[in-house]
């Protein structure tokens, strides 16, 4: 793609994939001076020409993730201003998703405010992976591609030949997701349903599915602070589970997440690159690489074709 007028930038929240991305494309990662002021304004310069360009620009909603997304506001409205043809987000991860409709009177939905402000800024197009909710497509008024980890995480457990596997969704939000895998690897599938008395953690109550003796292989789009994962795991296990695989595609990892993670009735624990996370020595999780799907997606934005050839086992 060297003749065409496309540029990548990366924002400073996950510039190792910006770069794997950059590279599959054959194209170098261009050039954006981002500082801060002493106030703690956030700066951006593009330190080259961009006029009649479609300008891509790599910002995941990692941690700090307001910080994070003022500096993509910044970018666009910089972009913008330089004359870019068009200014194409690619958000591996969207803050803010778990915020996507009125659980109580007097809330914000927040995914909503997020997508109004890109798009008022100048945003022409996003491109994002597994969305905490697919209806948040609908929040936008420009072209979203909303691809999907799945392909990736099935094709690495069916490598793994596991025994004996159950695909396990830790709630009824994750059922289709989970639905899904388990006919990737026709296996059965479980649900788990929980209670949260109050003030204190949630509890596995039932499990909808015969777990005692299997492998579970626990799916959800992503891990925030570890506590329902390990609850999910503790729950199964007092059935007679085996010990579990457990797979994300976002590693959010708050707090002591880390270190919840290394539970011992947890085999492995499946994520991928869509967050940047630090160095780990724990050889039981496993980081995926959404790079050559992220570039597959900006190669057919740029030349044409269908962002559902990417999906082998289907879209979302």
């Amino acid at each position: 793609m060297s003749g065409s007028k496309m540029k990548i930038f990366s924002g400073s929240s996950n510039p190792k994939l910006a770069e794997e991305i950059a590279k599959d494309l054959g194209q170098p990662l261009g050039k954006v001076k981002l500082s801060k002021f002493k106030s703690g304004e956030l700066y951006c310069l593009y330190e080259e020409g961009i006029r009649n360009c479609d300008v891509y620009l790599v910002q995941t909603f990692s941690h700090p993730i307001n910080e994070h997304f003022v500096e993509l506001l910044v970018m666009i409205d910089a972009a913008k201003r330089a004359s870019a043809r068009s200014i194409n987000l690619v958000l591996p991860y969207y803050g803010y998703s778990r915020q996507e409709h009125k659980s109580a009177p007097r809330k914000p939905i927040a995914a909503k405010m997020v997508a109004d402000s890109l798009t008022t800024v100048g945003a022409n197009r996003v491109i994002t992976i597994d969305l905490h909710a697919a209806a948040i497509q609908g929040f936008f008024n420009i072209p979203i591609n909303h691809l999907t980890s799945l392909d990736l995480i099935a094709d690495y457990i069916v490598k793994k030949n596991i025994q004996n596997p159950i695909v396990v969704s830790p709630d009824a939000g994750r059922a289709t997701t989970a639905e899904r895998l388990a006919n990737i690897l026709n296996a059965p599938f479980a649900i788990t349903i929980k209670q949260r008395p109050e003030n204190s953690e949630p509890v596995i109550t039932h499990v909808i599915g015969e777990v005692e003796g299997r492998t579970p292989i626990v799916i959800e789009d992503i891990i925030d602070t570890g506590t329902t994962i390990v609850n999910v795991v503790e729950g199964l296990k007092v059935r007679g589970a085996l010990d579990a695989y457990v797979c994300a595609t976002h590693p959010v990892f708050s707090g002591p997440a880390l270190d919840r993670l290394t539970h011992s009735h947890i085999a492995e624990v499946i994520v991928t690159d869509t967050i940047a996370i630090p160095e780990i020595r724990d050889p039981r999780i496993k980081v995926l690489s959404v790079a050559p799907l992220l570039a597959n997606a900006i190669r057919i934005s740029c030349e044409g074709g269908s962002i559902s050839s990417l999906f082998k086992y289907g879209g979302v």
